[in-house]
């Protein structure tokens, strides 16, 4: 097989690997299940998938289609070739608005379809939680709907026409077929022919047909996937002269890649959404109160109906991004229903809301109904997609599983339901979290167990068995658009009936004689539990680190957080930080959520002393710009950042460290020798020959630019100018970090903020403080970095307070205080270093906070009018806010500050300018932040606060972008 593949590798244009680093980040997707592939093909084109189609027949294996990998029910594991179609299969083909309707590659991101689709004024309905990196593909495979199919349904329901291979490699699409048509279709010797032969002979005896309506799950339940959708075809002409037109796409959709191999998709669009919405927040005592509101919410007409419980809404005051999202949030609620609704109009509207709030007080239902529009409704449903990623951070190994998440019953029967399938798992001591799409009857339902004890293995097995009998008493779907996958196979018998399994596997069975699509899944699958990602009594290694992971209950945990969700494979155009390698690549590689795998994997299975020496490891985090994006976005908190400057430390200890990185890293020293002969550093760089010479030394890429050292530091400006500023006396106080950035690469800007503050009459003082140690984090020096948060944290500690803060000009700096010295100091320290954070703020968060305070009076600044873009630094965008950002250059009256949304601007400290690193660190800029520059008006001011972010503008579009600081002071009226 090994020489089979490495023909096949040599004929695809696209790529094929075989090495164990792609193999293992392919054994997993969001659900809880793990196999190694054979390997990982990632085509090109049409005829790259007919070659993988011809080998799995020729080499009796299988291929997996896969797109974004968030599945739930293990769709995309198996053990043979997975196809990633998400990398080249991803553009909009044809959009024709008088056809309503859209032709397009399965790789497509949701999101961004509908960013497509909106200037010709339409959009694609269905909308997962994951729908800002979902893509179509998957949404089809799996017939997934979302939080608003009580209005636009599932994506079968939107499925006009599919283009793609059968299993004998030959090329077919399927659409909407008159009687006639599918008369002729049977009529041809093609293995398509078979196929519509086949069903007309499986579904035309009458008892057939009736064996499906007396087994499947009821019909008024709008999200049923359970098996292959036989129920609808049978229900369609040919078979029912009333019917629809025969369409085999109803069968496709939901059949998770297990029948054809989809290569296009035609898709039904619709009008915009109407633009007058509404939210109304039912806060609720208990879960069944919630579901009672729901039944009246339902007379309604919503366009959503959804819940989120307790256990979830306390997981949100964990984690940053969603801190901000749950302003709404009055008190501690049993559980909140979300339901939105929809007018013509405002006035409407308002009726239709204050309707509602009335009977559902009238039945004694509900006790706080906060009513929300505009911006606030994009915040509540942010909150309430972030779920499934939020239940990681559940503290321990006992996590909320996906095992039964995806029941759906007749939404009449889901309090009934609700209440017995609570019964139920309190009769094994079980807690469960129920959030999602009650409006639907579905609840995502996730009951918390430990997997990796034999326990916790027992009662996955238990918990399911005993759901799907209670799942079938009520007629209802163990799958409502999860799919059956892996996960739920097992059951399908006991749901449809021998009969009805028995014709749904004869349809896989016509479709794929031989197996090669995506096998073990729906049909004949493993038993549920096992390849599961976790192993009873797996090993839990006792690891030691330099930073602390208590929190996470030690480093593997924190690693363990990552779920699959797969947040981070979002594109730039919705907007975050998270995850700009991703986002310049497209590889799945270059990841969160492969990174957290890969540490997973090594830290739990390596039979080393330092379990951190790994190659694997060091390769997926290549390409981590330590932008800090995912600590905040990603929904369970996962900071890569962090981790990767403990593994990298961990990792040098064992090999060594190149003299390149540690230069880099020792960035206080090699700027503080420079800075005693500043001529000389300048004039080696601004020679082209000597500056090449250093580039190389150092490991920078010959195209960086380098910057040039002021002839003074900012410390020696300050010392020697001191006593000449005019608000020594001021009880406005605060104390200046001189950080190792501003204070020798950037004095002029650090000068510039002295004035500044001393002009708006703040007595600004200096400490005798060490570097941030920022630059020794980043290239994983942190044994040292540990010695210098150590030593600040005495220094700073009882000095500065928050009436006087120490405030930083360079956001990564200032930051690192806050965000790392806690955990990175020693242990006794802890407390210590906890206060200091508490008193470090930026300095646009101080000039903001003194702004509201009153104590900077805006008359101060010119009325003249500007208009400014402002690029926000990454870490201050996870740890802070650019709301504080724009908020302080908008304190002269009629400056008006746009901020770009942007993600990571691609320097990312010393990144950029590393040789291995310099093109994807331009690419990362070119997503969205050098465009935004490029196109501003010669008028329009470019401020960024980050020092790289600066330098990146600088070499990406020749545009000089001012420090914040730097933008005020050239406003003061003096």
């Amino acid at each position: 097989m090994k020489n089979a593949l490495g023909k096949l590798a040599n004929t695809l244009k696209g790529d094929l690997f075989v090495d164990e680093t792609l193999r293992t980040l392919y054994a997993t997707d969001a659900s809880a299940y793990r196999e190694l592939p054979l390997a990982v093909a990632m085509p090109i084109d049409k005829e790259d998938i007919r070659l993988l189609i011809q080998f799995a027949n020729e080499h009796n294996t299988s291929l997996i289609p896969r797109t974004a990998g968030t599945s739930l029910a293990g769709q995309v594991v198996g053990n043979g070739i997975v196809v990633d179609v998400s990398k080249h299969f991803n553009q909009v083909l044809e959009v024709n608005p008088e056809g309503n309707w859209v032709r397009l590659h399965p790789g497509v991101i949701r999101d961004d379809l509908n960013r497509h689709l909106k200037p010709f004024g339409m959009f694609y309905g269905p909308e997962t939680s994951t729908a800002n990196r979902a893509m179509v593909g998957g949404m089809v495979g799996n017939n997934s709907c979302g939080s608003n199919s009580v209005v636009y349904g599932s994506a079968r329901e939107h499925l006009l026409e599919v283009t793609g291979f059968l299993s004998d490699g030959s090329e077919v699409t399927f659409g909407a077929v008159s009687q006639e048509g599918f008369t002729a279709k049977a009529a041809e010797d093609s293995l398509e022919g078979q196929i519509y032969r086949e069903i007309n002979s499986l579904l035309e005896p009458a008892e057939v047909r009736e064996e499906i309506a007396k087994e499947f799950p009821k019909p008024s339940i709008p999200r049923r996937n359970t098996g292959y959708a036989v129920d609808l075809l049978a229900i369609n002409q040919p078979f029912e002269s009333t019917g629809e037109p025969f369409n085999f796409c109803k069968l496709i959709a939901g059949s998770e890649g297990t029948l054809m191999f989809i290569t296009e998709l035609k898709l039904n669009t619709l009008p915009l959404p109407p633009k007058n919405k509404a939210l109304v927040c039912i806060h609720c005592n208990d879960i069944n109160e919630s579901l009672l509101a729901n039944l009246v919410g339902l007379k309604y007409e919503p366009h959503a109906s959804e819940l989120i419980d307790d256990i979830i809404l306390q997981c949100t005051k964990e984690n940053i991004e969603q801190q901000k999202n749950r302003f709404f949030v009055q008190g501690d609620p049993g559980a909140i229903l979300v339901v939105e609704l929809a007018a013509e109009n405002d006035e409407m509207l308002d009726q239709k809301c204050e309707a509602m709030i009335a009977e559902l007080k009238k039945d004694g239902l509900g006790y706080h109904y906060p009513i929300l529009k505009g911006g606030d409704i994009g915040k509540v449903w942010n909150l309430r997609k972030a779920g499934l990623g939020l239940l990681a951070n559940i503290p321990g190994d006992a996590k909320a599983q996906p095992v039964i998440e995806d029941t759906a019953v007749d939404v009449q029967d889901l309090p009934a339901y609700i209440r017995e399938f609570n019964e139920t798992l309190a009769q094994y001591n079980l807690n469960c979290v129920h959030y999602a799409h009650a409006g639907s009857g579905e609840l995502h339902l996730r009951p918390v167990l430990n997997m990796k004890t034999e326990e916790g293995h027992r009662m996955f097995r238990v918990v399911a068995e005993e759901i799907s009998r209670l799942v079938k008493k009520y007629r209802g779907s163990l799958s409502g658009e999860h799919g059956d996958g892996r996960l739920r196979g097992e059951f399908i018998r006991e749901q449809i009936g021998e009969k009805n399994y028995q014709l749904i596997r004869a349809v896989k069975k016509s479709w794929d004689p031989k197996g090669i699509f995506n096998p073990g899944k729906i049909t004949d699958t493993a038993k549920m539990d096992e390849f599961l990602r976790y192993e009873p009594n797996q090993p839990d290694p006792e690891i030691k680190t330099y930073f602390n992971w208590d929190k996470s209950k030690g480093i593997l945990r924190a690693a363990e957080l990552c779920n699959g969700s797969g947040d981070c494979r979002k594109s730039e155009g919705s907007g975050g930080t998270m995850c700009p390698s991703f986002m310049a690549t497209r590889n799945e590689k270059d990841t969160t959520r492969a990174r957290a795998n890969m540490l997973r994997e090594v830290l739990t299975h390596s039979d080393k002393l330092n379990k951190f020496d790994s190659v694997q490891i060091k390769e997926v985090m290549d390409l981590c710009l330590s932008c800090k994006g995912c600590k905040s976005e990603c929904p369970s908190n996962v900071d890569m950042a962090r981790l990767k400057a403990e593994f990298e430390q961990q990792y040098y200890d064992a090999n060594g460290m190149p003299l390149g990185k540690r230069m880099m890293g020792e960035y206080d020293l090699s700027m503080k020798m420079a800075s005693l002969v500043p001529w000389a550093y300048n004039a080696v760089f601004k020679n082209a020959l000597t500056g090449k010479l250093g580039k190389a030394l150092m490991g920078v890429h010959e195209d960086r630019s380098m910057p040039l050292m002021p002839k003074r530091t900012m410390s020696a400006w300050f010392k020697k100018n001191r006593s000449k500023l005019k608000s020594q006396q001021s009880d406005k106080k605060l104390y200046l970090f001189f950080d190792e950035f501003t204070n020798y690469l950037d004095a002029e800007i650090g000068i510039t903020a002295i004035q500044l503050l001393d002009e708006l009459g703040f007595n600004v003082m200096q400490l005798d403080h060490d570097q941030s140690g920022r630059a020794l984090i980043s290239k994983g020096m942190v044994r040292k970095a540990k010695k210098v948060a150590n030593k600040n944290v005495n220094i700073l500690h009882g000095k500065i307070s928050s009436e006087t803060p120490f405030v930083g000009i360079e956001p990564s700096t200032i930051l690192t205080l806050r965000d790392e010295y806690p955990d990175l100091c020693d242990v006794e320290l802890k407390q210590k270093a906890t206060e200091v954070a508490d008193a470090c703020l930026t300095i646009e968060e101080f000039l903001s906070r003194e702004f509201r305070r009153g104590n900077i009076d805006a008359s101060r600044f010119t009325t003249e009018s500007k208009q400014l873009k402002v690029h926000g630094h990454c870490h201050q965008k996870a740890l802070s806010s650019v709301i504080t950002l724009k908020d302080t250059l908008s304190i002269p009256a009629n400056f008006e500050v746009e901020v770009i949304q942007s993600g990571c601007c691609g320097m990312a400290g010393s990144f950029g300018y590393e040789k291995e690193h310099y093109e994807t660190s331009m690419k990362v800029g070119e997503l969205v932040l050098f465009p935004a520059v490029r196109t501003a008006t010669e008028e329009t001011i470019i401020s960024a606060p980050g020092t790289s972010c600066r330098h990146q503008i600088k070499d990406g579009t020749g545009k000089v972008a001012l420090h914040p600081v730097e933008v005020l002071y050239q406003a003061l009226n003096r």
